[in-house]
């Protein structure tokens, strides 16, 4: 079998310890904040992070530029490895491209290697439900050309059912106006939101409450999951781990899955979506 590795962007917002038991590399983007910049991943916890945005601080992310994306790639290269990477949806950031560019510039100094980069079309745990297969296929000895179709042929089943408990957060990404924020605000509205099938954000939907708006993302995933056998159910938060867990109590109750990951959202995608944030995450039929 070909000796290849997945690796990832840090916007696939898995655990770290659960990346580096896997020897998966990250390649991450960066967020600034209060003048100074980290690395996703790196540097606030997600208590000091949201705790930050709660106060009213703006965190402004930048995505891999070809230099960083080609310096990640070639540490698996010099290894005398080939390299598949599962990128950041094209949908959302540049980083698939910068990621797309290194790979052809590297291809040039080291023909004898594999370098394949998939646009996943995918955000956050959906990235890492796409990597949670793949990393299976590949211990079940799927070659790098074939986990490549498996992924493309594949990726637009990845469900991402989210909502969010902030609407200022959308408005300031151009996702609602100012007015819709503000009275929506008042109202209790909470936004559902999915990524498409270009890998954007969508809003969909709403509801009035955060109970509610949490029924209405567990009850799209039931309803998109019929007929695929989910293994994993993957679902992040941004700060509010009570909210996760009574997700995921209804995801038992009404998918009778008990496989799931919990895990905050990452700072680049917290970023956007503010403190508050729930998505569930999940293998179905249509997005």
């Amino acid at each position: 079998m070909t000796n290849y590795v997945i690796s990832v962007n840090s916007t696939v917002d898995l655990p770290k310890e659960w990346l580096a038991d896997r020897g998966v590399p990250v390649i991450p983007l960066k967020y600034t904040i209060d003048n100074e910049t980290y690395d996703d991943m790196s540097g606030l916890t997600a208590k000091e992070f949201f705790q930050k945005l709660r106060e009213g601080k703006m965190s402004v992310t930048t995505q891999v530029n070809p230099e960083q994306a080609r310096e990640g790639l070639e540490k698996i290269l010099k290894e005398g490895k080939d390299v598949l990477h599962l990128a950041f949806s094209s949908g959302l950031s540049g980083t698939y491209n910068s990621m797309r560019l290194a790979a052809e510039e590297l291809r040039e100094d080291y023909p004898e290697r594999k370098i394949i980069v998939i646009d996943t079309l995918c955000a956050c745990m959906g990235e890492g439900l796409l990597l949670y297969y793949a990393l299976k296929h590949q211990a079940e000895g799927m070659d790098i050309d074939a986990l490549a179709k498996w992924i493309d042929e594949n990726k637009l089943h990845v469900c991402s059912n989210v909502t969010v408990d902030d609407l200022h957060h959308l408005q300031r990404g151009g996702r609602v106006s100012k007015t819709a924020a503000i009275l929506g605000t008042m109202v209790q509205i909470k936004p559902i939101i999915h990524v498409n099938n270009e890998g954007k954000l969508n809003v969909i939907g709403k509801e009035r409450g955060r109970k509610k708006s949490i029924q209405r993302i567990v009850d799209m995933s039931v309803e998109r999951s019929k007929g695929w056998e989910n293994e994993i159910i993957m679902i992040t938060h941004g700060d509010c781990l009570e909210d996760a867990e009574y997700t995921a109590k209804l995801v038992r109750e009404k998918m009778g899955i008990d496989n799931i990951l919990i895990n905050n959202i990452g700072t680049v995608i917290g970023s956007h979506t503010g403190p508050g944030v729930l998505a569930v995450f999940h293998m179905g039929e249509y997005r």
